[in-house]
């Protein structure tokens, strides 16, 4: 279910907040394939499921940066911030890949509000910037596909009085 923040106050007050997790996906070869194309990363242990069989893998594995692509998939699954004038996504911190995600795999998001500032106090229009850690759980495994701190940034519309 998708945690929503209607205001800045709201999503201030929420450092160390779960946000719980998003539906499975399977990790199908098509969608491997398409991101080799799109990436140029056609490396066999990626698109080659005979060769790669007999690899380190036992398979087939989706590009670690495949994974850290999803996570646009699952954030909005996760959180939701409304009343905006804009939001905008700043970046990532501490991307990290734990274990591999085997074609046939299905995965999810799992989401925790790590860290929430004020940005440009003295500022027309203040902001406050929200660090969500996502972790991309592999059904069955300990080990989590990839771990990333993503960074956005919210401008609410003025609150009228």
């Amino acid at each position: 279910m998708t945690t929503i923040f209607a205001s800045a106050d709201e999503l201030l007050a929420a450092t160390g907040r779960d946000l719980g997790v998003t539906d499975w996906i399977e990790i199908g070869q098509d969608r491997v394939n398409l991101f080799a194309d799109a990436t140029g990363d056609h490396q066999w242990i990626h698109v080659d499921p005979e060769r790669a069989r007999e690899g380190p893998f036992g398979g087939c594995i989706a590009h670690g940066y495949l994974t850290l692509a999803l996570v646009n998939l699952f954030l909005p699954q996760l959180i939701r911030v409304d009343n905006l004038s804009m939001g905008v996504n700043v970046g990532c911190d501490r991307v990290r890949f734990p274990a591999p995600v085997k074609v046939g795999a299905r995965i999810r998001g799992r989401g925790e509000i790590t860290r929430v500032e004020r940005i440009g106090e003295n500022t027309p229009n203040p902001s406050v910037q929200s660090t969500v850690r996502v972790s991309i759980d592999i059904e069955g495994s300990e080990r989590p596909g990839c771990v990333v701190d993503t960074i956005s940034r919210y401008t609410f519309n003025p609150v009228s009085e």
